[in-house]
């Protein structure tokens, strides 16, 4: 393989590497805890970045240098935004994978966890495909596969939904959906809630679903604070006062 920052072999390009990050804080976990040699190793030795959040991406970056120094100063990395709250259309996309299509590598970073995974970054990535560059998952914490490994739920067959409406109305219809589509199906359905509202759901949660619906709450994954409890709609309405305000978390559930 290539090393991260060549092109690859004869293809006049450079590579789009998508590049995990931590799920938590930097400054609370240390990189080398969740993310591989070879991942931090990778990070180094780029300088062009497509990311969710600069400052985000600058922190992790100072990061990766404390444990592996950065190829190039990190004053002199390019570092592009997605653009926020709109579609990204292929001429934006094209002019961001620019460098990729004049021999750069460029990494994909988003706020926490994998890339393109619940996450931004999926049209960059179908955009690089149409140009025909080489595009390079990294291995590194996705928080829906460590919610779901650790659940207890049905790893056969799942479904991953987002967010769910934040209207109280809107909301439990939702979750009736998700519980009967569950029970139909054998299917685990995962999803996501802005930390702020994560006791508003999980207080949802509690008082729609059947009593022996089985929810999990992964909370703040991969930091030395976190952990992860399945328990059935009834025993989390004795519990609803243990999900802290503001942790990011991960909720799923299976009917039974």
């Amino acid at each position: 393989m290539n090393a991260p920052h060549e092109a690859p072999s004869g293809a006049g390009h450079g590579r789009l590497l998508l590049l995990p990050t931590a799920l938590a804080d930097v400054a609370a976990t240390p990189l080398d805890q969740v993310l591989p040699a070879a991942c931090l190793r990778a990070a180094a030795a780029l300088d062009h970045w497509i990311v969710e959040n600069p400052k985000t991406a600058r922190a992790f970056l100072g990061a990766v240098h404390a444990i592996c120094p950065l190829r190039v100063a990190l004053q002199q990395h390019h570092i592009a935004p997605l653009p926020k709250h709109r579609a990204l259309d292929p001429a934006q996309a094209r002019a961001l994978l620019q460098p990729a299509l004049l021999g750069t590598d460029i990494g994909v970073l988003s706020e926490a966890g994998a890339p393109c995974v619940a996450d931004p970054g999926s049209l960059v990535v179908a955009q690089a495909h149409q140009l025909g560059l080489q595009v390079l998952p990294l291995v590194g914490p996705s928080s829906l596969l460590l919610a779901l490994m650790a659940s207890g739920l049905d790893g056969q067959c799942f479904a991953f939904h987002g967010y769910l409406p934040t209207d109280d109305t809107a909301r439990r219809q939702r979750l009736l959906a998700l519980e009967r589509e569950s029970a139909q199906r054998r299917q685990t359905q995962l999803f996501i809630e802005t930390p702020y509202r994560n006791s508003a759901l999980l207080r949802a949660l509690a008082q729609t679903l059947q009593p022996r619906t089985r929810v999990c709450v992964a909370c703040d994954l991969t930091a030395p604070q976190g952990w992860v409890r399945t328990r059935s709609a009834a025993q989390w309405r004795e519990h609803l006062d243990s999900l802290p305000a503001r942790a990011p978390a991960v909720f799923a559930l299976l009917a039974d």
